[in-house]
Parts: structure tokens; C-alpha cells; sequence
């Protein structure tokens, strides 16, 4: 570490000392006065000082102040806020529980967390929604969709209609770090795209970092989508559920002891498959999933949780073709309070990501898959009102899985064969300071060290002049290089290794108590590459680490946005711009084989990207209608160059779009409340048609027709647009009565627009003509889902 830096580590403490003389610290955790369950991001503001901070993701909170008598604010949306006069003499140490506001029910009233703060901290290009939002809101084939739901907000889309992932500022859906408690989601979807892995029900919190990305997070370039399970009622035991057409959930909490620990257990699944077999029909798809989690308070310093989720999708055609995939994690934590100002976080993760294939017509097996083994200790340490730090360490271990081969009897003519596999350890230490410069301007500061190791055990392939892809002048072509011999690494050792500084820094000026401009800065490095030419991932895709040929991905982006409040809160702006840019993003030669190839650096490509644009997220927080306006304009490209005088690069080295850029981006959220029985929603969606590659013309060999091609992703999909809308009944609770149900109506795709998933070109088997024939997904899907609390 630069001797710099320790300098100014040793400033910061020294300065704290000076800085807590003649004052004390009031800390604690706010929890739900229910459940006992902490709450994460509520606001605690000081009227006096005109500071304020926010509960962490364990709801702790440190607040250091001069001797004196305060009023303190405590608010958190959908909860009766809490005003208290405080005498501080001496340290103290204070819990808070907040109690469900009935009158903020009632008018649906929802607002974001603390706006005085937000206002006033540097922390820009983040968005959260609470599960509240994201339950009004209308689905296909009403199923509550987490992932659906941040496709609503500026800056983010996906691949098209009933594809998986999402892509964030023009970033690919594997520059995406998912994380559910800590532990790395490889794969968000469920049924190949149609539903996102997480279960409504289980979900306590959700966070996007879409830039000015904190340096505790690291190993991803565009974005980071932070998920929290509930943690269960500590005091009394509930279920809840709901039935729809196509699936069903059901969750199960209560206390495993009275006040100190609790459990959550959630289960969902699908059974439109059952009804296949009734008519039959030997095809299925259908996804189960399992949330689960426990947390128990040991003393008033340690805490300790045990989550875990695990979920499989299969896919089946006349049980000759089988396709079964899913994520399974485990998190084993610890919270420790080293004292009122000093709180740490200890995780155990293990995060494992199955991919399996069965094809019984030619009788083989096919297994593949990445397992990661992290250990992460993490320190909040609150130095006074005006200077917080973050700073801790973690170390990730991956085995990969190419591939695995096996027969499926004894009549399979199949040889056993496994790819070999591959193993890397990444690690980091990161530190960050957030301070108070002035009453206007906070700064947020800090760096990621980070260090990749590839290691053995393989065989890998050597070169001709180091280059594993050739550029063939005669046909004006690049073509895999034949290897001129091999060279053997063994266990543990090491294959390549990179290290890479990532500085950060964001910085926020008030002009008011309603207005800020907010500046960021932040350098990235992802050291694992997801091996696919689709634009939208698949099970079938494979995850690989850097080496000699496969380079680290380095992204720098700057962000600049302005900030407003309106009418007491009741409304908010958003407008930021951004530029990004990003070294060693891979593409791949025409014609690449990517399904089991040992030797993937035969068909890449290294070059560069970048992304640039506007984005205005415009929201009404308050009232019976309530929802918001998000708008994104954008342009993202790549570019390949030639390496010599004589090549060509991809599309002769110039700019071209990547398969997710999405000039336009336009989504109209909207929520009412008629009265206590019913609840409208509504959502409008349009955007650019996804970039693809089309023929413009074609030529005759041989009497064959012979199509060419115009240069890559030249062309667009029609624009996509859809209105959905829904209707929530719910009935009202007799007063004998122990549960509340109610109805949730919905129509995804209202005036049946059949958007363009793909376009193909063919040849019409009667006319003989040329035609293009579109493939759509959904037109209009009506659904309706049963819910239950007791």
C-alpha cells in the first residue's frame, strides 16, 4: 500500500481522537416492534445539529454529538415516525422499535428512505424499492417478479421478452454482481427468463448500485443488486402464501426462542407440468425454490444468521432431452459490536451454480458449473458525526466446471470424458471513508485492492508469436490458430496473475435542504468472463477466469447528476448523466464454437466498450396515486481493431452496438388507492428495439442462394412497447377472524402486442420468395393469484 495512504489513515484516527474529546456516542438497533425484525435504512436525524445518518444492513446505528439535549427524528417508510428528546451525558446505548403506520397504509403513501439525507449524502446512481412497491406492481402470469420490477427504473433493461438477466448503463448481464445475503447469484432466472429467482415473500430489502459503486463491492463492472432475506418474527409464529395459475409459494416464520432468535423458511414451485401429463404430453418445464433462514441474538454484542437458498428449473421434451439447472448458497454469519462506534461483520459463503444436460437419443450426460468459497470479514467503524469508515478484507476461491461427460447406460456408445477444470482465488482488501467536509459538501473517498490468481492444475495450449486467434488476409477473416504445443501447470499452480488498484470517490453539494449536484467516480476490474455470443444468458452459458489470453475487464465511469425534493417530499428528481469505458471486453470471430471448447481462446476476441448517456427518474412519493417516470437516452459500442496494418478488426475496427444497447428507454409506473377494499395498478413500457444482424442481400453459388450479411448489429428489432395493468381486492378482515386474504387481478400486454423477439430470414417453400418471419413471445396473458396471511 502507497505510503501515502497510510498517511492518511493515520490523520483520520488522529483527527477522531481530537474530534470525540468532550463528546458521546448513542448507538443501537431499530427494529420492527411486531416482529422484532431489524430495519435497514431508517433515517435518524438530529434537529439541532441538522445531521443525520441511516441504520446499516443489520439495523445498527452510531451517531457522535457534543454533550447536550437533542431531538431526535426517527423515520422509515410505512412506519409511524418517532420524535424523542435525548440527553446525552455520557455514552448510551438505545434500541428503537417502529411501529406500522396505519394512516401510511391507507393512503399508500410511499416514499424513499430519508430524503434529508439522501439529499445530502454523496451516494448517487443507487435505487431501491421496497417489496411493497414491487407487489403492486403488474406481472405475467401473476407471479411477483424482483427483477422485473428494477426493469422499470432508469438506466436498466433487458435482452427482450422472456430472456434472463438484466443490463445496466449498456453493461452485459454478467457485469452484474447479484448478490442474495452476501452470496453471489450466478443465475437470476427461472424458466429461462419468465421468472426471477427470488421469492417476494422472503425478501426484507433491495439495493442497486448502478455507478459511484462503494468499495466494498468489487469482482463486477456495471452494477451490483443487493438483496436481503427477512429474518423471521422473533416473537410469535405466522405463515403466508399465495396460489396462482401457473405456481404457488408459501412461507413459515416464528421464534426458535422468544425475543432472542427466529426462523423463516419459504417455498415456491410451479405445477403447469402436472396438467401437461394429464393431457398426455410428456413435455414439462417448471422451477422450485427454497429460502430459508435463521438468526439468533447470543448477547447484546453478537449476533449470528444462518441463510440459505437453493432452486433447480427443469426442462424436459419426451424425457429424451432433460435440462436442469439452479443456485445453491449457504451464509453462515456473525455480527460483533466491538464497541458503540465499532461494528463487524464475519461471512462464511459458499455460492454453487449447476448447469446439467441429458440427451438420451444419443445417450450421454452432460454436467458443467462454478462453485465459489468466500470469506469476507467486513468493519463499520463511526468515528464521529462527520467522518464514518468502511474497511475489510475478503478472499474468494472458484472452481470451475467446463464440462463433464458421462454415458447414460451401458448401450451408450459415449465416452467418459470431463473437461479440465479450472481454479482461481481472488482477493481484496478495500477501505472507505464518508466525511462531512462542510454544512454543503460530503465526500466519500476510498480504494479496492484486488489480486487474481489463476492456478492449475491443466494443460494448456502454446502459440505461434503468443496468438491463439489468426488473421487470414486471403478471405479477410480471422480463423483459429493451430497450437504448436502444450505446456502443463500443476496443482495450485499458478497459471497467471493480476492486481489491480480501484480508486473511488463521489461527492455531493447541497444547495438546500431540497436540492444537491452529485458527482462519482469509480474504477472497477471483473476477473471472470461469462463465455456466451447470445445477448441474453443461458443455462447452457459458461463462466471462465482471466488468463494470458482471457484479459481481466477494467471499467472507469464518471457520473454527474442533480438531485430535488418537492412539496415536503412528496415529490423527487432525478437527473443524471454518465460515460463509461471499459478495456479487454471479448468478442468473439464469425462462426464460434462455444459449447464444450477446451481451447476458448482460439475464437476471442479482446477490445474495448463504452456507454454514455441521460437518465431522469422523476417520482410522486405521496398519496393515493403514487409512482414514478423513468426515462433513459444511451448509446453503448464496442470495438475490435485489427492488431496489424493488414487486419481488419470486427466491422473494419469502427464503433459498432453491442447486442443491448437501447437508445430509448421509457418506462410509466402508476399506483391507487380507490379505498380499503381495492388497489389499481399500471405500468407502460417502451424501448428501442434490441441491435441484431440482418442480410442485405444475397448472391447465388452453385444454385444455392447464399445470403450476405450487413456489418454487426447494423440493424434493430422494432420498437418494444406493452401496457400492463392490475387489480388488488382485498376483503374486509372480520373481526373474529385470524387471517386477511385478497385477490390480485392481472393483465400483462393489454391491447396484445406481439413484440419481436427475433426476426429470421428463409426462403418460402411455395413462392420461393425471400421473407422474414417474426418470433414473439407473449401477446395478452391474463392472471389471477390468491393471497393469504395468517
Amino acid at each position: 500500500m502507497p505510503k501515502k495512504i497510510f498517511l492518511i489513515i493515520i490523520i483520520f484516527f488522529n483527527t477522531s481522537l481530537l474530534f470525540s474529546q468532550e463528546k458521546f456516542t448513542l448507538s443501537g438497533i431499530v427494529s420492527d416492534a411486531k416482529n422484532k425484525e431489524t430495519l435497514i435504512g431508517v433515517s435518524l436525524y438530529i434537529n439541532e445539529t441538522k445531521t443525520g445518518i441511516s441504520t446499516n444492513e443489520y439495523g445498527f446505528y452510531s451517531i457522535t454529538l457534543p454533550k447536550g439535549d437533542y431531538t431526535l427524528n426517527i423515520s422509515y417508510i410505512g412506519y409511524q415516525n418517532i420524535e424523542e428528546k435525548i440527553s446525552l451525558t455520557q455514552d448510551l446505548k438505545k434500541n428503537f422499535l417502529l411501529s406500522l403506520s396505519s394512516q401510511v397504509l391507507d393512503e399508500v403513501i410511499i416514499t424513499d428512505a430519508p430524503k434529508r439525507i439522501n439529499i445530502r449524502k454523496p451516494e448517487m446512481s443507487v435505487n431501491r424499492l421496497s417489496i411493497q412497491e414491487i407487489k403492486e406492481m403488474p406481472v405475467i402470469l401473476g407471479e411477483v417478479d424482483i427483477i422485473k420490477s428494477i426493469l422499470t427504473l432508469p438506466g436498466v433493461t433487458n435482452a427482450g421478452e422472456g430472456q434472463s438477466g438484466f443490463n445496466v448503463r449498456g453493461g452485459g448481464a454478467d457485469q452484474n454482481l447479484i448478490l442474495l445475503d452476501e452470496a453471489t447469484i450466478y443465475n437470476s432466472s427461472h424458466l429461462f427468463g419468465l421468472f426471477s429467482v427470488f421469492n417476494p415473500d422472503a425478501i426484507k430489502d433491495l439495493k442497486l448500485y448502478k455507478g459511484g459503486i462503494p468499495a466494498r463491492y468489487g469482482g463486477r463492472l456495471s452494477s451490483v443488486l443487493d438483496i436481503y432475506q427477512k429474518e423471521g418474527n422473533k416473537d410469535s409464529f405466522h405463515m403466508n402464501g399465495g396460489i396462482g395459475l401457473i405456481s404457488s409459494r408459501l412461507l413459515a416464520e416464528g421464534p426458535i426462542k422468544k425475543g432472542k432468535g427466529s426462523f423463516v423458511v419459504a417455498g415456491r414451485g410451479t405445477y403447469a407440468h402436472l396438467f401437461l401429463k394429464l393431457a398426455n404430453n410428456s413435455n414439462s418445464a417448471y422451477f422450485y425454490d427454497l429460502n430459508t433462514k435463521l438468526s439468533y441474538n447470543l448477547n447484546q454484542n453478537n449476533n449470528i444468521y444462518l441463510s440459505g437458498y437453493f432452486g433447480r428449473d427443469v426442462f424436459s421434451l419426451n424425457e429424451n432431452f432433460v435440462n436442469t439447472y439452479g443456485n445453491a448458497v449457504v451464509n453462515f454469519r456473525w455480527n460483533h459490536l466491538y464497541s458503540d462506534k465499532l461494528f463487524s461483520n464475519l461471512s462464511l459463503i459458499y455460492s454453487d451454480y449447476y448447469y446439467g444436460l441429458t440427451l438420451e437419443f444419443i445417450g450421454f450426460n452432460w454436467n458443467s458449473g462454478i462453485k465459489n468459497y468466500n470469506i469476507k470479514y467486513d468493519f463499520k467503524h463511526y468515528l464521529n458525526n462527520k467522518l464514518k469508515l468502511t474497511y475489510g478484507f475478503q478472499s474468494n476461491y472458484y472452481d470451475f466446471n467446463p464440462g463433464k461427460i458421462e454415458p447414460t447406460g451401458t448401450g451408450s456408445d459415449i465416452n467418459p470424458e470431463q473437461l479440465d477444470k479450472k481454479y482461481a482465488l481472488e482477493n481484496a482488501v478495500y477501505f472507505d471513508v464518508e466525511q462531512d467536509i462542510s454544512k454543503k459538501i460530503t465526500i466519500s473517498y476510498g480504494f479496492r485492492l484486488s489480486n487474481f490468481l489463476r492456478l492449475g492444475q491443466q494443460t494448456l495450449n502454446t502459440y505461434e508469436n503468443n496468438q491463439a486467434v489468426i488473421f487470414n488476409p486471403n478471405f479477410q477473416i480471422y480463423e483459429s490458430a493451430e497450437p504448436t504445443g502444450t505446456v502443463s501447470y500443476g496443482k495450485n499452480q499458478t497459471i497467471a496473475h493480476f492486481e489491480n488498484f480501484e480508486p473511488r470517490l463521489a461527492i455531493s453539494y447541497a444547495i438546500n435542504d431540497h436540492q444537491s449536484v452529485k458527482a462519482s467516480y469509480n474504477r472497477m476490474s471483473q476477473y471472470l468472463h461469462l463465455i456466451s455470443n447470445t445477448q441474453s444468458p443461458t443455462p447452457l452459458d459458461v463462466w471462465a477466469p482471466s488468463d494470458n489470453f482471457l484479459k481481466p475487464q477494467l471499467l472507469d465511469q464518471v457520473a454527474l447528476g442533480y438531485f430535488q425534493n418537492f412539496k415536503d417530499d412528496d415529490y423527487s428528481l432525478e437527473v443524471e448523466t454518465f460515460y463509461k469505458k471499459i478495456k479487454n471486453r471479448v468478442d468473439y470471430i464469425d462462426g464460434a464454437n462455444l459449447i464444450a471448447n477446451e481451447a476458448i481462446e482460439r475464437v476471442i476476441l479482446n477490445g474495448k466498450a463504452r456507454a454514455y448517456g441521460l437518465e431522469v427518474y422523476f417520482r410522486k412519493n405521496a398519496g393515493r396515486f403514487s409512482g414514478w417516470l423513468s426515462y433513459t437516452l444511451s448509446r453503448t459500442e464496442q470495438q475490435v481493431e485489427g492488431r496489424t496494418p493488414i487486419e481488419t478488426g470486427i466491422n473494419n475496427g469502427d464503433w459498432y452496438k453491442t447486442g443491448f444497447d437501447k437508445t430509448h428507454n421509457i418506462s410509466l409506473v402508476g399506483s391507487y388507492k380507490l379505498n380499503e377494499k381495492w388497489r389499481f395498478g399500471g405500468t407502460f413500457t417502451l424501448q428501442t428495439g434490441q441491435p441484431v444482424t440482418f442480410p442485405n442481400g444475397q448472391y447465388q453459388y452453385e444454385g444455392i442462394t447464399v445470403p450476405s450479411y450487413s456489418t454487426r448489429n447494423e440493424n434493430n428489432l422494432p420498437t418494444y412497447h406493452r401496457i400492463d395493468v392490475s387489480a388488488t381486492l382485498t376483503p374486509r378482515k372480520n373481526k373474529g377472524r385470524k387471517w386477511q386474504s385478497e385477490w390480485v387481478f392481472g393483465i400483462y400486454n393489454l391491447y396484445n402486442r406481439y413484440n419481436a423477439a427475433s426476426i429470421t430470414f428463409r426462403q418460402n417453400d411455395k413462392t420461393a420468395q425471400n421473407e422474414a418471419v417474426q418470433l414473439s413471445i407473449f401477446g395478452v396473458v391474463p392472471s389471477a393469484t390468491y393471497n393469504i396471511k395468517f
